[in-house]
C-alpha cells in the first residue's frame, strides 16, 4: 500500500486480487461500499489492474479500516511490501489463465474433430465439457460475484450466450465463444500487466545492499538498515542504492533511467545523487539524505501505482454505462426472441439468431479500449522520467491550448551568472584589467551570501584569479556591500547604494557609469557599479552585469509546442518586466506577465482558463504551487522528486528537462487519437455485426470472431503506446 503523508485528507492505494472476467461491475459495487464508510470521500477500484485508491479523512478512519472493508466484500488484499512476490503472483495468475485457454482450445478441437470423424459421442461431449468448464471458469466466477451485489456485466452476457448456444444444439459455437472470450481476456490482462511491469521493473534498479562506512571500513548492510546521515561508498559501475549528497570524490553518474537525461551528469562534493542510477566513473562517498522507502525511485513506483488506479474521464464514463448497456443487450435479446415467436417463427432459428445478436452487441472491446491505451501511456511516460498522476491527466494533456511558464528555475536555470565585466575605458592607463577589477570585487563579495555575490566569486574561481583578503566588511541590505581591500575601500552596489552611501563624495565617472547601468538593465541584466574609495577620493572602476541564463533548448521547446497546436504561450514571473521581456524575446514567448505575486499568478491562470479553457502551467513546484493547482494541467519541474512538485502537480518531470514538455502534450494527443481509433473499432464492429445479423442473419461463429477479434485489436493498438517517443 502506498500512502500520502498523514493529513486531514489522505490517500492510500490498496493492492487487491484481480478477478477473472472482463466486467468491472463488481468493482463499482466495491467502490460504493467503500464510499459508504464514514470518513471516505472517494474510491476508485479496478479489478483489471488490481488496485483500489481511496481518499479519506485521516481523523475519522484509517488504512487498516479500509483494508478490512475490502476484505468484507470477499476481495483479497495483497501486501506489496515485497514487490517481487507480488509480481510472481501476477505472473502465476497469467500462466493459469493461459493454461485454461489452452485446455479450452483442446476441448473445443476434440469435440469438433470427434464429430467430424463420427467418433464416440461421449468423447465429443467430454471435449466440449472441458471447453465449457475451463473457458467459462473466470467469467462465471466474475458473473456470480457481480450478481451477489445485484449487478450484471459482460461476463454474464458471455456465459448466457454460450449456454444458449449449447441449449440449441450448437456446442461448438458456444465453446468457440468461450475460447475466444478467455483468450482475449488473457491478452487484455497481459497488455495491462505489461504496462504495469514497465514501471515495476524500476524496483530492479534499486540495489538491496549498500557499502556503508563504519569506523573507517566499508561494511555491506541491507539498504533498509541504512539511516539518514550514514555515508556509503560507490565504486565505478555500481548502482547507487540510496538518495544522498556527494561527501567526497568526483565522477559521472548515468541518471537516464530516472530523469531521462541522455548524457552522464558530472558529480562533485555537494551534488545530489539518486538511488537506482549508475556511477560510471570515479569512486564516490555519499551521505544519505533519504531512507530507502523515501527515495526518488520508491516515490516514482508508488506514484505510478496510484496513477494507474485513477481512471481517465472516458474510462469512467464507459464504466458507468456498462450496467445499463448490459441490461439493454439482455432486453434486446428478449425482444429478438419474443417478437419473432409471436409472429410465428420457429424457436430454434429465432433463439440462435438472438444468441448471435447478444454476442455481437456485447461491449467487450469498448470496455477494454480505454484502459489498454491510458495505462500504456502512463507506463511509457514513466520510462521517460515523466510521471502522470492519473489517467485523467493523460487526457487533459491532449486538450491543452495554452501553456504558462514560470521564469526562474523553469525557463531559466535559476542560477545567476556573471555575464559581463566592464572596466572604464579611461582607466587603461591605470593598468586595471577586467580580471584585476573582478579580483577586487570577488574579495569583497566573498563575505556575502547574496546570489550576485556568489556569482561573482564563482566567476573569479572559474578564471583562477588570485583574490586578496578583505577587511571590515559591511552590507546594506538590498543595495550593496563594501570592504577594505589592500589600501582602499571597495564599494559594490546599485544606483540606490551609490546615491545613499556615497552621496557626500565626489565620484569620478559616476554619470557615465549610471548611464551604462541603465543600458544593461534595458538589456534585461541586473548590474552594479564597482567603486574604489582611496585617500578621500572615489572613482568608478567599472560595472558588473548578471543574468539568469536561459535553459538550453528552451526556444526549440516553445517551437515544438506550437507545432503541436498550442495557440498561446505565456510567461509568469515575479521578476521585473525588462528582465522578463528579454528572456521572452529570446525564447519566443507570446505574452509576459511580470512582477506577479503568487496570488496574482493564480488570477492570471484563471483568466487564461476563461479565455482558452485548457491551460497547462509549468513551474518548479514550490512558489508556483497555487498556480499549478489552478491550471487545467499542472506540470512540475520535479528535480527528481521535489516534495511540493510531487504533491501539487498533475504531471511531474523527474528531471528538469524542458524537452519533456512537448513529449507530455504529444503523448496526450497520441493517446487521444488511439482512444478514438479504439472506440471507432469497438463501436464499428458492434454496429456492423448487429446490422448484418438483423439484415442478413450472419452465423454465430462469425459474430464470435468479429466480437473477440475487435477486442484483441484494441488491446494491441493500446499497447503500441508503450513505444511512444518524442
Amino acid at each position: 500500500m502506498a500512502a500520502s503523508e498523514p493529513s486531514a485528507r489522505s490517500t492510500c492505494t490498496v493492492s487487491v486480487g484481480r478477478r477473472g472476467g472482463r466486467g468491472e461491475a463488481g468493482a463499482r459495487a466495491l467502490e460504493r461500499h467503500l464510499e459508504g464508510l464514514s470518513g471516505v470521500h472517494d474510491a476508485d477500484v479496478s479489478f483489471r489492474t488490481g488496485t483500489a485508491r481511496v481518499t479519506y479523512d485521516g481523523d475519522v478512519t484509517g488504512e487498516d479500516a479500509i483494508r478490512d472493508a475490502v476484505r468484507e466484500r470477499n476481495v483479497a488484499v495483497r501486501d506489496d511490501a515485497d514487490e517481487a512476490t507480488a509480481d510472481a503472483s501476477t505472473r502465476s495468475d497469467l500462466q493459469r489463465e493461459a493454461a485454461f485457454v489452452a485446455l479450452t482450445l483442446v476441448g473445443m478441437v476434440t469435440g469438433l474433430a470427434t464429430g467430424w470423424l463420427d467418433g464416440p459421442r461421449l468423447l465429443a461431449w467430454a471435449g466440449y465439457a472441458v471447453a465449457y468448464v475451463f473457458g467459462g471458469w473466470y467469467g462465471l466466477v466474475g458473473a456470480v460475484e457481480t450478481l451477489r451485489h445485484y449487478r450484471v456485466d459482460i461476463d454474464l452476457l458471455m456465459i448466457v450466450a454460450a449456454l444458449g448456444a449449447l441449449s440449441i444444439g450448437a456446442p461448438f459455437e458456444g465453446a468457440m465463444l468461450l475460447f475466444l472470450f478467455s483468450l482475449s481476456n488473457t491478452l487484455q490482462h497481459y497488455a495491462i500487466g505489461r504496462s504495469r511491469r514497465a514501471i515495476r521493473s524500476l524496483v530492479e534498479m534499486r540495489p538491496d545492499e549498500a557499502r556503508v562506512l563504519r569506523d573507517g571500513e566499508a561494511v555491506t548492510v541491507p539498504i533498509d538498515e541504512v539511516a539518514v546521515g550514514d555515508v556509503f561508498v560507490v565504486r565505478p559501475g555500481d548502482r547507487i542504492p540510496l538518495d544522498g549528497v556527494v561527501a567526497s570524490g568526483e565522477g559521472t553518474v548515468d541518471q537516464a533511467s530516472l530523469t531521462g537525461e541522455s548524457v552522464p551528469v558530472p558529480k562533485e562534493p555537494g551534488d545530489e545523487v539518486f538511488g537506482g542510477t549508475i556511477n560510471e566513473s570515479g569512486s564516490l562517498e555519499i551521505e544519505v539524505t533519504r531512507q530507502a522507502h523515501e527515495s526518488a525511485i520508491s516515490r516514482l513506483i508508488h506514484m505510478v501505482e496510484r496513477a494507474q488506479s485513477e481512471k481517465a474521464p472516458t474510462q469512467r464514463l464507459i464504466d458507468r454505462l456498462e450496467q445499463p448497456y448490459v441490461l439493454g443487450v439482455f432486453a434486446l435479446t428478449v425482444v429478438a426472441i419474443a417478437v419473432p415467436l409471436a409472429l410465428g417463427s420457429e424457436f430454434t432459428p429465432t433463439f440462435y439468431r438472438a444468441m448471435t445478436l447478444m454476442v455481437a452487441a456485447s461491449p467487450c472491446a469498448v470496455i477494454i479500449s480505454t484502459p489498454a491505451a491510458v495505462l500504456s501511456a502512463i507506463a511509457s511516460g514513466g520510462r521517460q522520467g515523466v510521471l502522470f498522476k492519473g489517467g485523467e491527466h493523460v487526457e487533459a494533456a491532449a486538450n491543452v491550448d495554452a501553456v504558462a511558464f514560470d521564469k526562474t528555475g523553469t525557463l531559466t536555470r535559476g542560477e545567476t551568472q556573471l555575464t559581463d565585466v566592464f572596466v572604464r575605458e579611461d582607466l587603461a592607463d591605470d593598468s586595471l584589467s577586467a580580471d584585476g577589477m573582478l579580483s577586487l570585487a570577488a574579495a569583497v563579495q566573498a563575505r556575502s551570501e547574496h546570489h550576485l555575490a556568489r556569482a561573482t566569486v564563482a566567476e573569479a574561481e572559474a578564471r583562477s584569479l588570485a583574490v586578496p583578503d578583505a577587511r571590515r566588511f559591511q552590507s546594506v541590505a538590498g543595495k550593496g556591500v563594501r570592504a577594505d581591500v589592500e589600501d582602499a575601500t571597495v564599494h559594490i552596489g546599485n544606483r540606490s547604494y551609490v546615491q545613499s552611501v556615497l552621496e557626500d563624495a565626489s565620484i569620478e565617472g559616476l554619470e557615465p557609469g549610471l548611464d551604462r547601468l541603465e543600458t544593461l538593465e534595458a538589456e534585461g541584466k541586473t548590474s552594479v557599479l564597482v567603486v574604489r574609495e582611496r585617500d578621500g577620493e572615489a572613482a568608478v572602476l567599472g560595472w558588473l552585469a548578471f543574468t539568469d541564463t536561459v535553459r538550453p533548448g528552451a526556444a526549440e521547446m516553445i517551437a515544438e509546442l506550437r507545432s503541436l497546436g498550442v495557440e498561446h504561450v505565456v510567461m509568469l514571473t515575479g521578476d521585473n518586466e525588462r528582465v522578463a521581456q528579454q528572456i521572452a524575446d529570446e525564447v519566443g514567448i507570446d505574452e509576459v506577465q511580470a512582477e506577479l505575486l503568487p496570488e496574482e499568478k493564480v488570477e492570471t491562470i484563471e483568466a487564461l482558463v476563461d479565455r482558452y479553457e485548457n491551460v497547462a502551467m509549468v513551474g518548479d513546484g514550490v512558489n508556483d504551487a497555487p498556480a499549478l493547482a489552478t491550471a487545467t494541467l499542472g506540470i512540475a519541474m520535479g528535480g527528481a522528486g521535489t516534495d511540493v512538485a510531487l504533491e501539487t502537480a498533475d504531471v511531474v518531470l523527474m528531471g528538469d528537462d524542458l524537452g519533456k514538455i512537448p513529449y507530455v502534450l504529444g503523448l496526450g494527443r497520441r493517446t487521444r487519437r488511439t482512444l478514438k481509433v479504439n472506440l471507432a473499432i469497438a463501436f464499428g464492429a458492434i454496429a456492423l455485426m448487429v446490422g448484418a445479423i438483423l439484415l442478413r442473419g450472419i452465423p454465430l461463429p462469425l459474430a464470435v470472431v468479429g466480437h473477440e477479434g475487435s477486442t484483441v485489436l484494441v488491446s494491441l493498438n493500446g499497447l503500441r503506446l508503450l513505444g511512444f517517443r518524442e
